[in-house]
């Protein structure tokens, strides 16, 4: 399984996965030409002291985010820009954090100041479009998308289709967000959220048989402990209607164990699979 699949295994939740490969990037100064004019590679050892510094503690704060230790992970985020002020990867990492935290307002203010220090950056596009459409400004979020898929050397494509189709989702576009998520998995197929985006995009528009092969797909891929009970109750609700007995049990066992005080538990116990 991928590393960006991994890491998307506890966002089910919302459909949106974060991009953090620009973060984890290292910091090297530019690349240098030789006598004959072709450019030489950059490694580690072209990094200044400062810039070291400031990879070290962006790698901590992405592990410490990773861990949901966000005060953690502030911490080294304010050391990376104590060494570096005009870091945009460390202010759109801070934005994150924020997002995570429920700090809308300092989240939105480190992904604006993010942008404006690296405006073509795809993954600060990616992830300040996610964090627009997680606050309902659909309108403001699809150009961000658009903007990182674009960037053809963007090292995270699956990342930002996959939430353009759940933006799109949101939005009941359902038009758009299949071939928003369709495009994620040509790139990683084993997105647990792509997969369940897709099984919900398909059991809106009542192809049940497309549901039930993309929330299979999904138990293969993804932890039952990871998946939040609105995710469950779908499971569920694609098997009843597909006439599997059996996995809509299944499901439910899955429901029961994880959620057993949700409203979505409350839902399958009195059998409103129509709500």
């Amino acid at each position: 399984m991928t590393l960006l699949a991994q890491r998307s295994r506890r966002l089910v939740a919302l459909g949106l996965i974060p991009a953090l490969a620009g973060t984890l990037a290292g910091c090297a100064s530019g690349p240098e030409r030789g006598n004959s004019g072709q450019t030489e590679l950059t490694t580690a050892s072209d990094q200044t002291s400062a810039q070291r510094k400031v990879e070290i503690r962006m790698q901590l704060a992405v592990g410490y985010y990773e861990q949901g230790q966000y005060p953690f992970a502030l911490d080294e985020v304010k050391m990376a820009l104590l060494a570096d002020p005009q870091h945009a990867d460390a202010y759109g990492m801070r934005g994150l954090i924020y997002q995570a935290m429920g700090e809308s307002g300092l989240a939105e203010d480190n992904f604006v100041r993010a942008r404006k220090l690296a405006p073509a950056n795809p993954d600060l596009a990616n992830n300040y479009g996610s964090f627009l459409c997680q606050n309902g400004r659909v309108a403001e979020a699809m150009p961000l998308f658009e903007a990182a898929l674009g960037n053809r050397g963007y090292r995270s494509p699956a990342s930002a289709a996959n939430n353009a189709g759940a933006c799109a989702l949101k939005s009941r576009d359902y038009a758009s967000a299949e071939r928003y998520l369709l495009q994620a998995l040509q790139w990683t197929p084993d997105l647990p959220a792509t997969n369940a985006n897709l099984a919900r995009v398909y059991f809106e528009k009542r192809d049940y048989v497309r549901a039930n092969f993309f929330i299979t797909r999904l138990n293969k891929v993804a932890k039952m402990e990871s998946l939040t009970a609105d995710v469950l109750w779908l499971g569920i609700k694609v098997q009843h209607k597909v006439g599997d007995k059996g996995a809509e049990d299944g499901w439910a066992t899955q429901l029961r164990r994880l959620h057993p005080g949700s409203t979505e538990y409350a839902a399958y116990q009195r059998g409103a699979f129509d709500e």
